[in-house]
């Protein structure tokens, strides 16, 4: 368990009720930097959804105040480009929809969790991993 993090992760589901799969490893993402997007009660952002950034959507987020394409190398974040897959938090998906900015979704590495948030059928309106 990562350093700082004693509370239990919640179960590894996804929002169709199937273990969940890795969002990305390269670049490393999610609360727990282990590359799904895991949860757990102090991850009060909620990092669950895995969403496929744009370029609009990492300048409407660094616009939004949470500038997610610089590198921070102290923190060994390195950066995101147009087309990493990246953990993000649900509030910050939802307020991105609102503002018609929002990413396509991996439902089958997005955590239940999510659901808390944002409507099922919202998220599979932007599904990525549907047929």
């Amino acid at each position: 368990m990562a350093a700082g993090h004693e509370t239990e992760k919640f179960e590894s589901i996804n929002v169709m009720g199937e273990p969940l799969e890795c969002c990305s490893q390269a670049p490393m993402t999610g609360f727990y930097r282990e590359g799904a997007c895991d949860t757990c009660e102090q991850d009060v952002g909620s990092h669950t959804v895995c969403v496929e950034v744009t370029g609009e959507f990492l300048d409407y987020s660094r616009f939004k105040g949470n500038d997610l394409s610089t590198p921070i190398p102290e923190f060994g974040f390195p950066g995101l480009q147009a087309g990493d897959r990246w953990c993000l938090c649900a509030a910050r998906w939802l307020e991105a929809h609102n503002d018609g900015m929002a990413p396509r979704v991996f439902l089958m590495r997005t955590h239940k969790r999510a659901l808390e948030t944002i409507p099922y059928e919202l998220l599979k309106a932007y599904a990525a991993d549907l047929n």
